[in-house]
């Protein structure tokens, strides 16, 4: 299990085809939402991806939003859930805002993934809200606290 920042449009592709298979063929999040103008390699936001047995099968990317480092596109492919590759997505964003002099992280996780969040030392700071017809919440964490 590694980790690598996208640096070429090839791996960008390959993110997409990640995130399609997750959100919008198995979770019915409407491709328009999906893909927008931070999913290039402009520097506006780093992109991850994610691999097991030297194939790609996870993904997020991360962007300065107020302050915050916002974590999104955080995904796997259905059949290596399980394998503890979001904690290292998660900890491979974490690492790219503390490169980057960002000390506060942000995202709005999926509901069912709240315990997944609070055990690497997220808050949850809202009520649920809908995105795309599906249950999220907003969790905050510092990066001074260390996973548990």
């Amino acid at each position: 299990m590694k980790s690598k920042i996208i640096t070429a449009e090839e791996d960008l592709k390959k993110a997409f085809d990640i995130r399609i298979e997750v959100f919008v063929e198995e979770q019915g999040v409407p491709l328009e939402d999906e893909l927008d103008e931070f999913d290039k390699l402009n520097g506006q936001c780093e992109h991850i991806l994610v691999y097991f047995n030297e194939q790609p099968v996870g993904t997020g990317r991360i962007r300065l939003v107020d302050g915050f480092g916002k974590l999104e596109r955080i995904c796997i492919l259905k059949p290596y859930r399980k394998f503890g590759l979001g904690k290292v997505i998660i900890k491979a964003l974490e690492e790219i805002a503390e490169k980057d002099g960002v000390s506060k992280i942000k995202l709005h996780g999926q509901k069912h993934a709240e315990g997944f969040y609070n055990k690497l030392g997220y808050l949850t700071s809202s009520n649920v809200f809908m995105e795309d017809g599906i249950p999220h919440i907003l969790m905050i964490k510092e990066l001074s606290k260390q996973y548990v």
